[in-house]
């Protein structure tokens, strides 16, 4: 134990001062600790979202957003239509930071303007309720094809909501593609 030897004045009523010396404990610090959560606080600050999961469409059109899911997601979030048929659902600061990046696209490109007013005109925050749903309107739930059910994939920081049957069709075709991606992703020395 580390002891800390202080020296108080103190004053005592007939004017003399006496000299007090009083013991003050260090607090520990664990020398373990600081470097264990140096290492893990970075890790928890990244959004992971990964899996694949089947759920409904209730007849108000809300669709319950899985549980391994709902803290990432947060209380409210931006659905857009995605690529592929399927829709685009972010975190708020996620979709705020994607939302920036395209907002510095040049609008002098139609390719480029177009695929933007596209994903802005398509997007709606949604708030997530106290069951984890959210509404989908109607014109997104037709963009991609949705009937009863879905199925929401994730996507590392973002889901995506698929048509069942579009979801099985599209992960049967680029499965056969595996190996060709892989190659090609290697030959830019990203797997």
């Amino acid at each position: 134990m580390k002891v800390d030897k202080t020296v108080d004045n103190v004053d005592n009523s007939e004017g003399s001062e006496e000299l007090s010396i009083r013991r003050r404990r260090k607090p520990y610090k664990n020398p373990y600790k600081q470097r264990i959560n140096q290492t893990i606080r970075p890790l928890t600050k990244f959004i992971m979202l990964i899996g694949e999961y089947k759920h409904s469409l209730d007849p108000k059109k809300r669709m319950a957003i899985p549980a391994k899911f709902r803290k990432e997601i947060g209380k409210k979030a931006v659905i857009t239509r995605g690529l592929d048929q399927c829709l685009f659902v972010y975190p708020l600061k996620e979709w705020e930071k994607v939302a920036e990046k395209l907002s510095e696209l040049p609008t002098g490109q139609a390719d480029t303007r177009n695929f933007v007013r596209n994903m802005f005109s398509g997007a709606t925050d949604v708030d997530v309720d106290a069951l984890g749903r959210v509404l989908i309107p109607d014109y997104l739930k037709k963009f991609a094809g949705l009937k009863d059910k879905a199925v929401v994939v994730g996507v590392y920081k973002r889901l995506e909501i698929w048509n069942e049957e579009n979801w099985e069709n599209y992960k049967e075709r680029v499965e056969k593609q595996t190996d060709t991606l892989a190659e090609k992703l290697g030959e830019i020395g990203v797997y």
